[in-house]
């Protein structure tokens, strides 16, 4: 790979978990604009290359999807074996992929719980960790972890339950951890916290209009894949270790969460 400016991110090999849906497609189709090949990972492969065909039409480039179940063991250390064997140099691992759980009165089962816990620390550590000697092979090697206001100390709980919140606030000690761990390495560990956001990809009309909305309107995935891009953009003598996207609308400050 040529060098290329500390800025650019045309040619780097960008790993998405959750990429079929949501802010992951949102990452996966703005990091192809960008001229990233990216690597879609989800549950679904029939979803993903749903997304692989959006890329195409889009630019040209031919994403490359893997099945992947953060809350299964065995999926994750496959699909990390078959990345690896296809891209043996991983410059970008975006682990947004987690499983939502929301508040409700009646009891989750263990296999929810088990699921909600397991795909946001235990599945994301390992699939991290076993993609660290193909990061180690990159020049500007980033890991990002998606995590979320709820896991921040004092966090409204607003409609999560409890295992989601618990389990945002595991990650985000996650991350702080893999950046002591890799700590005298080039792989840097950033951490971006969104609020609740309003679910819009860059296929939709909306997305161009992001830049004005107001003080008081819900964030947005825009605006979190501009904190991701920010955050991997900067020079390597810095790393953005944690980042919070707040907003009056679903944000912090428990009031933000009341019916107006």
């Amino acid at each position: 790979m040529d060098e290329q400016p500390a800025g650019s991110l045309k040619d780097i090999n960008v790993v998405v978990t959750g990429a079929a849906r949501g802010l992951g497609a949102a990452l996966a189709l703005t990091m192809a604009d960008m001229g990233c090949n990216v690597i879609l990972c989800g549950r679904s492969l029939a979803a993903l290359d749903v997304m692989a065909g959006h890329i195409e039409t889009r630019t040209g480039r031919r994403s490359k999807s893997f099945k992947v179940d953060l809350a299964d063991a065995d999926s994750l250390d496959a699909a990390a074996r078959d990345i690896a064997t296809s891209f043996p140099v991983v410059d970008v691992l975006i682990n947004n992929g987690a499983m939502w759980l929301e508040h409700r009165e009646t009891p989750y089962s263990p296999g929810e719980v088990a699921s909600v816990v397991g795909s946001a620390i235990t599945g994301t550590f390992l699939f991290t960790q076993a993609l660290l000697p193909a990061l180690q092979g990159s020049k500007r090697p980033d890991v990002v972890t998606i995590g979320s206001i709820s896991g921040l100390p004092s966090a409204s709980l607003h409609n999560a339950a409890v295992p989601f919140y618990a389990a945002k606030r595991g990650q985000m000690a996650m991350a702080d951890g893999l950046g002591q761990m890799l700590w005298g390495t080039p792989v840097r560990s950033i951490c971006i916290n969104p609020p609740w956001l309003k679910d819009i990809s860059p296929l939709d009309p909306e997305w161009d209009a992001v830049p004005s909305r107001t003080k008081g309107e819900l964030a947005t995935n825009r605006d979190i894949v501009e904190a991701v891009i920010f955050a991997i953009t900067r020079p390597r003598h810095v790393t953005i270790a944690s980042m919070i996207i707040d907003c009056d609308s679903h944000g912090t400050d428990f009031r933000s969460h009341l019916e107006k």
